[in-house]
């Protein structure tokens, strides 16, 4: 019988029946914590409410996503779009995913550091390197998702690893295909695999925590708590530090998701997926470029092992050997506070796996490849030869007698601060560009900053290029003729652009399909009826969809706007290009198939403003960067208003802290 009492007769006849009371207040109330927690163990709680802000999105997200080949991507678009607050679950999801893995890393760290697997922790430490395995084949399973080009390609690389185990490789890469290549059976398996595993994570996340509760925290001394005089209640002190460092998070979190929602992503991304055409460079999610350096480290075969095989071992083997770190790591003191030569091996150990990351990021060449190599020899080597060696021969510092001292201070909430910092400048893109600087319009693009936003002149003027010029060739098969009011268009002008083409309906009453005028609720009407029609028009060459097209570059604006004005009348005489092609200096090799599409004049402005193909660059890309994000004024509206009410709460949260804390510093 629970010796719980409560004054709520409610709460007093569900506790005799089901003592769900009396463990809250055991495990979440009087649960005895070390008194010397610094904040950089804020980061497990952290990433326990980042896996319900996934688990929650991800929920409503898949009620609007179709797990199919020919409808993902669109559906993906339609969510942004169409959607109520769509574009904020998504971006919510997306970084949300990369802010999990950077909370479980620092959490992983911070183990590391303090000694945390050690025994008697060593259940704790396996249950936590499963839910770090859990989660990366959750993350890989949801890239896939949306079906742009680095979707379908990292699916189809990364599945193919598995080819590479002699006998049963073939037979498990059919298996997660589905068939025998990456197609619509894959697609459906992982759509269904990442909503089951989040729920398997949240199930691993307990019994991580009953494990903690089993052998209780380590702490930044690393040695036991002796008594009541080295212990504080978890509620109220680490509830509201704990609360405090989550309004931090917030802000940090919603910077990226308000201000640079695509900073963690690959342009690439929004190009439809074309098993036809490869990127030039496939990556994994920037949380796998470590083990993905590591896997490409090995390129000569050795005896009868193929490299490919040996890349794939020591892949897997990277994260099969945390498993053993309590038992490879020798020395009998956990901190690193104390151990003087170990502490710096684990910084150079950070700096390994930074360079490791650097390496997986970048095309396998040159002397990248030699420095993978040995970043990949020192990572084994630090487990397998450093640690059991510092355990026999360092020379460990004094152990204090008890944690009884003030407060162990830290700079961990400087980390989450200074990772957010580049939030707030606005969108940076994944891809690095290979060229001649970008050009610059005079006064820059208005939408960019903290407080930028659309100038509907500009977009005006923008639609009505497109309209005259672009929309010629190039379709826009995302956007519909009513968004155009979104511009500042009246609902009569929204109809008469609409009404300019016809769109094919039907069935009639006899069964017929039928041509009519189109309406403000049908998408653009592209200039071609199929691809293969605008291939044959345009020389075999098929004019990309504009929808996307300043999300799907890096620095998308900025190079549409260079690329525009980059022509020149000659190619220079070491530079020869193909007979038909043109000459421009930002296009990738530089041999384009479009003629130049603007020239001064080539539009006369129904506001009177001077059409120089400078003015008429600036607002086409003005109106294509509205296209690929017409949520972004809605976007930082919001994101200033949530900032403001974060930074309140953080301030009386962090007052409430310290008046909670003052006897205890």
């Amino acid at each position: 019988m629970s010796e719980f009492k409560s004054n709520n007769k409610v709460v007093n006849w569900i506790e005799e029946r089901l003592p769900v009371f009396s463990m809250l207040q055991h495990s979440a109330i009087e649960y005895p914590t070390p008194r010397n927690l610094n904040y950089w163990w804020n980061f497990g709680s952290l990433a326990a409410v980042m896996l319900v802000i996934m688990i929650l999105t991800g929920i409503f997200l898949a009620m609007n996503y179709a797990a199919n080949t020919q409808l993902a991507f669109d559906s993906v678009e339609r969510i942004m779009r169409d959607v109520n607050y769509g574009w904020l679950l998504r971006y919510l999801h997306a970084n949300g995913a990369s802010m999990f893995f950077i909370l479980v890393y620092i959490h992983i760290f911070r183990g590391v550091y303090y000694g945390s697997y050690k025994a008697p922790r060593e259940i704790l430490w396996w249950v936590g390197i499963l839910i770090f395995l859990a989660m990366m084949a959750t993350g890989f399973m949801g890239y896939v998702l949306p079906w742009g080009q680095m979707s379908f390609w990292g699916a189809t690389v990364i599945t193919n690893l598995f080819s590479a185990f002699p006998l049963v490789g073939d037979f498990i890469v059919t298996l997660l295909w589905g068939g025998f290549s990456v197609d619509n059976p894959t697609l459906n398996r992982f759509f269904a695999l990442h909503y089951l595993l989040p729920f398997v994570i949240f199930a691993l996340v307990a019994v991580h925590v009953w494990a903690l509760h089993s052998v209780k925290s380590n702490n930044p001394l690393g040695i036991d708590m002796k008594g009541p005089q080295d212990s504080i209640p978890f509620h109220p002190y680490y509830t509201i530090k704990d609360l405090f460092g989550i309004g931090v998070f917030m802000m940090v979190y919603l910077a990226f998701v308000f201000w640079a929602p695509n900073f963690f992503g690959e342009p690439d991304n929004y190009i439809p997926a074309n098993p036809m055409v490869t990127p030039p460079h496939i990556v994994p999610e920037w949380y796998y470029l470590p083990f993905y350096a590591i896997l490409r480290a090995f390129t000569m075969d050795l005896w009868i092992i193929p490299a490919k095989l040996q890349g794939v071992l020591a892949m897997f083997s990277a994260i099969i050997i945390l498993f053993f770190l309590p038992w490879l790591d020798t020395s009998k003191v956990r901190s690193a506070k104390f151990r003087p030569i170990y502490r710096q091996f684990f910084w150079l150990f950070v700096a390994n796996c930074l360079v490791l990351g650097y390496v997986g990021g970048k095309p396998a060449d040159g002397i990248l490849v030699s420095i993978g190599q040995f970043c990949t020899a020192y990572y084994f080597g630090h487990f397998l030869v450093i640690l059991p060696l510092l355990g026999k021969f360092e020379k460990t510092k004094a152990l204090p007698v008890s944690i009884a001292a003030p407060v162990v201070k830290s700079l961990a909430l400087l980390v989450m601060l200074g990772a957010g910092i580049v939030g707030f400048g606005g969108q940076a893109q994944a891809n690095e560009h290979a060229g001649p600087a970008f050009k610059q319009p005079e006064g820059g693009f208005s939408w960019e900053g903290f407080f930028g936003q659309y100038d509907k002149a500009a977009l005006k003027r923008g639609w009505q290029v497109f309209h005259d010029v672009c929309s010629n060739c190039h379709s826009m098969r995302l956007v519909s003729y009513r968004n155009l009011g979104d511009l500042g268009f009246g609902i009569d002008e929204v109809k008469a652009f609409a009404a300019e083409k016809e769109v094919q309906d039907g069935p009639n009453d006899e069964g017929q399909m039928f041509m009519r005028p189109a309406r403000p609720s049908d998408r653009i009407v592209p200039p071609f009826a199929n691809e293969k029609a605008a291939q044959a028009a345009n020389g075999g060459a098929l004019p990309p969809d504009l929808s996307l097209m300043a999300k799907a570059r890096g620095n998308g604006p900025y190079y549409i706007y260079s690329l525009l004005l980059g022509y020149e009348d000659e190619a220079p005489a070491d530079h020869p290009i193909p007979e038909g092609k043109m000459y421009n200096h930002y296009f990738p090799g530089n041999a384009i198939s479009m003629p130049p599409p603007i020239m001064d004049d080539a539009v006369a402005y129904a506001d009177g403003t001077k059409a120089s193909k400078e003015q008429i660059a600036k607002d086409i890309v003005t109106y294509l960067n509205w296209a690929a994000e017409p949520e972004l004024d809605a976007r930082k509206s919001m994101g200033l208003k949530v900032m403001v009410f974060l930074a309140v709460l953080t301030a009386l949260l962090y007052a409430l802290k310290r008046q909670i804390w003052k006897d205890l510093h």
